[in-house]
């Protein structure tokens, strides 16, 4: 079963890399750069290879069997 992390934001939006690095998800932010560019996160369901890619509340991200929530 996927855990479910939420993830709440101080501003309008945060970058794809940088959400995946603040909730713990990827170590670094190198390790999130190859994890996007790798194909192995989604977002909303399908996936995405921009790691800049800008999230907002209510978004999701799917990254090894961990679902982010945004909010």
């Amino acid at each position: 079963m996927n855990e479910i992390i939420t993830f709440h934001i101080r501003d309008e939006h945060i970058r794809l890399g940088q959400a995946l690095k603040a909730a713990g998800l990827a170590e670094t932010g190198v390790d999130a750069k190859y994890a996007v560019q790798d194909g192995l996160v989604k977002v909303n369901g399908s996936v995405e290879l921009q790691r800049g890619k800008k999230l907002f509340p209510g978004d999701t991200v799917e990254y090894q069997g961990q679902i982010l929530k945004i909010e």
